[in-house]
């Protein structure tokens, strides 16, 4: 359902292969590997940015075709991968949101961290969408693959600011304060390209990610004296 809810994949190209960031929707699949033989080169490895349904649709059927893919997920989110929505205790007591998987047969390869590396990618914690959701950044290039820690679709915005325009990445969205953090730690890498799960790429981003960055944080404050006035 493109024009009505386009889910966005990443084919990024190293050196011998290809990392797939995300895995989209079920019927996804056939789509990624003809973009991957366009290509030329074979999908090596499988990042998923977080473990909602619509990042994880195809996961089952990919990693059927391509066995000796590795599956790649951060440490947090390989249990909410497996369909535990469990928090730990200094974790925000907010339930997580959105498509849980369920039933997915696929076991993570690695689990990684802040930091961690995979291929020219680093990986940067960006929890808010769901407590283990990650981006990845091209120190390189500065490309931003964001996943769902913003979305474009509808006007850019941080995970959990509504957009009445797409209002489901906020809906789907566990904690907006930590979603907020995030952002600001992704602008703070002055990205030259930002692409995010839903919407289109934006170039030179950093001015629009401070103005959605500053529209979330009025309406988190606008939240609070609501909840003052109750």
């Amino acid at each position: 359902m493109p024009t009505v809810f386009p889910v966005n994949c990443y084919l990024f190209e190293e050196e011998h292969g290809l990392t797939l960031i995300d895995a989209a929707l079920p019927s996804s699949w056939q789509q990624i590997l003809k973009a991957a033989e366009k290509i030329g080169k074979p999908i090596e490895t499988i990042v998923l940015t977080h473990a909602h349904s619509d990042h994880v649709g195809s996961l089952d059927r990919l990693k059927e075709a391509l066995p000796e893919a590795e599956v790649v997920i951060s440490q947090r989110d390989a249990r909410l991968l497996a369909g535990n929505t469990s928090l730990d205790p200094d974790e925000p007591q907010t339930p997580i949101r959105g498509g849980i998987p369920k039933n997915i047969r696929t076991v993570p390869d690695r689990l990684v961290i802040d930091g961690d590396r995979i291929g020219r990618l680093r990986v940067i914690a960006s929890p808010g969408h769901t407590p283990g959701h990650i981006a990845l950044f091209d120190e390189k290039e500065g490309a931003l693959i964001a996943g769902d820690a913003l979305q474009t679709r509808g006007g850019i915005a941080v995970s959990g600011h509504l957009k009445p325009w797409f209002p489901f990445p906020a809906w789907a969205t566990w904690n907006k304060v930590k979603a907020c953090e995030s952002a600001e730690k992704l602008k703070n890498l002055s990205p030259s390209l930002l692409a995010v799960g839903h919407g289109t790429m934006l170039k030179c981003p950093k001015t629009a990610m401070e103005r959605a960055i500053k529209e979330a944080e009025r309406a988190l404050e606008g939240d609070k004296h609501e909840a003052r006035i109750k």
